[in-house]
């Protein structure tokens, strides 16, 4: 008789903890998932995939003004919020029987409830049962930020809400300055909603390249998103049926909505992992090394319970290396190094690598190559947005250290790049390269001049 009741045991259905999942049972394990939400987890449930359907259909309005310059008689067409809404549900939900389908398919037991870690070896669920299991992973993710001492913080919305609105905001103001915040600015102004972002920092994007970064907000303001930096909320009030936020500098905003996306934190509460002996660091995150094992040999954790780097696809490949390595004999870590990131805002930012600021504070010799020019679309559009592409280059070596573009298509361009990139491109290499032409990506192989 087995000496557990499974061979792994993971907590989270989403998208690192369903591939860990599968890869194993693939590996002959006898695995179980407990999700107490749906499957799909962030991403595909309040995360990427539905922020991505809804940058779809804001980019609409654009592409509605921009015909007029190609000869389309058009007016502007009237939006729907809650055609949008049921398209993006409909397919969520697709997706989400895919996820558990998968699961089934793959031989994994499914406990559509909350599971807790009850020791080493041990677990319980929220029917009251306990379940024992060789292996534990906790891939529970992340969970918005509030600020609980702000007053009337519980007007304020998270990202886990806001695809549920019953109806768009005619005025939404946003507080914070990274990815979900500067999205759902970009989002809801493509909408038509009339839209404020409040950061307490000079610039949004922290910790991507400075170029990028105010190129942006050029680009958002010039789109009507007005920007209040260097500021944050010190009271939040409601009155009639409007939200009205006093801010540290006297600012009054007024909205329909108040939006905040002021960072993440990990998913642990009430998981029972410090008293099952599991490190957590300063801010919550599972501390694991190389091979995700956290400071108990039986508990792992991947994804962005652990803090590393907060981004689906790293989940997936963590998630697939611990079920390789603890389950099917084929021992591998995650590679970090240049992974590729963008932000769908409208324009959209694509990235790869070092940053300007990062490779020069390394003390490397460091070439910039840098073009901004009007993409072609905009030419006949009237539009004057400009694209920004940017190489990172080691002056020594050649090697190309960063690739960074804001425009049409970034995110498309950048997934090529961080092949180039992986493989130690020179800029020699692209320099070699043919240009494709008439595009915007030329650009990247034709770039001669140093800044």
């Amino acid at each position: 008789m087995p000496a557990f009741d499974f061979d792994l045991f993971v907590i989270g259905g989403g998208s690192g903890g369903v591939r860990a999942a599968r890869i194993a049972a693939g590996h002959g394990a006898r695995v179980a998932i407990a999700e107490e939400s749906r499957f799909g987890g962030t991403c595909v449930i309040r995360g990427c995939v539905p922020k991505k359907l809804m940058v779809y259909a804001a980019r609409y309005s654009s592409d509605f003004q921009d015909a007029k310059g190609f000869g389309w008689q058009t007016g502007l067409p009237s939006f729907d919020w809650a055609s949008l809404i049921a398209a993006k549900d409909k397919e969520v939900a697709r997706l989400e029987k895919l996820y558990r389908a998968g699961q089934i398919n793959a031989g994994v037991t499914v406990f559509d409830m909350r599971a807790t870690v009850a020791g080493p070896q041990a677990l319980r669920l929220a029917d009251g049962s306990e379940i024992t299991a060789g292996k534990i992973l906790v891939a529970t993710g992340g969970r918005p930020n509030v600020d609980p001492a702000l007053p009337g913080v519980e007007h304020v919305i998270t990202s886990d809400k806001i695809f549920d609105l019953p109806e768009q905001p005619r005025q939404i103001v946003v507080a914070g300055g990274g990815y979900i915040a500067v999205e759902f600015a970009s989002i809801f102004a493509g909408l038509g909603s009339e839209v404020t972002l409040i950061y307490r920092g000079d610039k949004v994007l922290r910790g991507f390249d400075a170029g990028l970064r105010e190129g942006l907000m050029e680009a958002m303001a010039a789109r009507g998103i007005r920007l209040v930096m260097g500021d944050v909320f010190t009271r939040i009030e409601k009155r009639g049926s409007s939200l009205v936020g006093t801010t540290r500098c006297g600012e009054t905003l007024m909205a329909d909505r108040i939006l905040f996306a002021i960072g993440r934190s990990p998913n642990v509460r009430g998981l029972g992992l410090e008293e099952a002996g599991v490190e957590l660091d300063a801010v919550g995150a599972v501390v694991v090394d190389g091979q995700s094992r956290s400071s108990v040999p039986s508990i792992f954790a991947v994804g962005d319970v652990t803090n590393r780097v907060n981004l689906t696809p790293v989940a997936i490949r963590e998630g697939h290396a611990f079920a390789d390595t603890q389950f099917g004999a084929k021992p591998w870590s995650t590679n970090y190094a240049n992974i590729p990131t963008a932000v769908f805002t409208t324009p959209e930012l694509g990235t790869v690598g070092l940053s300007e600021e990062t490779a020069r504070a390394s003390g490397a010799n460091v070439d910039i190559y840098e073009a901004r020019f009007r993409p072609m679309r905009n030419l006949l559009a009237g539009r004057d947005e400009r694209t920004l592409m940017k190489l990172v280059v080691d002056g020594e070596t050649g090697r190309v250290l960063g690739v960074h573009v804001l425009g049409p298509d970034a995110a498309e361009m950048v997934q090529m790049a961080a092949i180039a990139l992986n493989v130690g491109a020179l800029k020699a290499d692209f320099d070699r390269t043919m240009a494709l032409h008439p595009s915007a990506a030329e650009e990247l192989v034709t770039l001669r001049t140093r800044r």
